[in-house]
């Protein structure tokens, strides 16, 4: 914890120091400085008083970062209308599966091959999912997030009640990073919500999944590719991916099923390939009658449609809870695939015309 507090301590005076600033950094905030928060808040105190004694922090470093906070409201704006909540999965679909987007991921896929194939081969996970993960969070690393982490995680942990200790936790974790991974909190961005880098990790899934894949003794999920991919891959594979095993499947309905179907959307693997077809949900793959399984909405424009997801589907939406979420990564990932397939295809080859033959 010595050298905690000691890249703790050094922040402190570049925090209390406007000449530590970066030029531009400064410049914009001198001109759209809001108020920040009020340190002497009851729940503010708390967090400070309770981060210094578990995690050994100084209060007077903690206090100096939280001086920095600026209150978003925007982000609890945003927090209230979750897309992947109030879109219909058609809409929801339709924007990430784009072709552009599609085209990217072929692109990347042919810029990463080695590193791809790399941690395909040692963890199990097909390149397609870890490319389609990266595509649907940030668009291949192009759009990681403008809103400054602190100010997200602080307006979140503090003028958010519905979440408030989840955020108070990620934001601990957070100071903790800083410290470990020489972060600066200044200058650190990521979503509304707190999630950083190419992948969008939250603090506390950087802090224990993030992997130095080349040993440069430094975990950057910005700019490392190397980095990025392997710890997309660690974090399924820590979450229970199983190699070779099915993610998702399209199913046909009897004429009178009997299912019922979680109107909340929640993912539970809480029936079983058996279970299903019983209620008259038939599954278009060939599976062992006891597969877990569980029954996902994927509403269409003309009607009600129903898909089917397995174990690695339950794992992606650890990633993000949200069924549409998963399958959007899932048709993704067969599209990139698919699209990859064909680039590395010979041209057909012209048939050489026969003298004398009749065209």
């Amino acid at each position: 914890m010595r050298t905690l507090n000691r890249h703790l301590a050094l922040l402190v005076f570049a925090l209390l120091a406007p000449i530590a600033l970066q030029p531009a950094f400064a410049a914009r905030h001198r001109h759209h400085k809001t108020a920040g928060f009020d340190l002497k808040r009851a729940e503010i105190v708390s967090f400070v008083n309770d981060v210094s004694a578990k995690d050994g922090l100084r209060k007077k470093a903690v206090l100096a970062v939280l001086a920095k906070a600026e209150p978003q409201p925007k982000i609890i704006e945003l927090m209230t209308r979750p897309a992947e909540k109030v879109t219909p999965w058609w809409e929801y679909h339709d924007h990430f599966l784009t072709q552009e987007r599609i085209d990217l991921g072929a692109q990347f896929w042919a810029e990463h091959r080695q590193t791809l194939e790399r941690v395909a081969a040692e963890r199990g996970i097909p390149p397609e999912y870890l490319i389609a993960i990266i595509g649907v969070e940030t668009r291949y690393g192009r759009t990681t997030g403008k809103f400054r982490v602190l100010d997200a995680l602080a307006t979140l942990a503090f003028d958010f009640p519905a979440r408030s200790d989840y955020f108070r936790s990620e934001l601990e974790q957070f100071l903790l990073l800083v410290n470990e991974d020489k972060l600066n909190p200044l200058t650190t961005t990521g979503s509304y919500a707190g999630a950083m880098g190419a992948p969008q990790f939250m603090p506390s899934t950087y802090r224990r999944y993030a992997i130095d894949a080349n040993t440069d003794n430094k975990r950057d999920l910005w700019g490392d590719w190397d980095d990025i991919i392997t710890s997309v891959a660690n974090y399924l594979q820590e979450h229970g991916w199983e190699s070779g095993s099915p993610v998702l499947a399209e199913t046909r309905l009897d004429p009178d099923p009997s299912f019922q179907i979680d109107p909340a959307g929640k993912v539970a693997l809480n029936e079983t390939v058996d279970s299903l077809n019983a209620q008259g949900v038939r599954i278009d793959l060939t599976l062992p009658g006891d597969t877990p399984a569980v029954l996902i909405s994927a509403e269409q424009k003309d009607g009600p449609a129903y898909r089917v997801g397995f174990k690695n589907f339950y794992v992606i939406t650890r990633y993000n809870g949200s069924a549409r979420y998963a399958m959007s990564v899932y048709d993704l990932a067969q599209a990139i695939k698919q699209r990859a397939q064909a680039d590395e295809r010979p041209p057909v080859q012209q048939a050489q015309a026969v003298p004398g033959a009749r065209s």
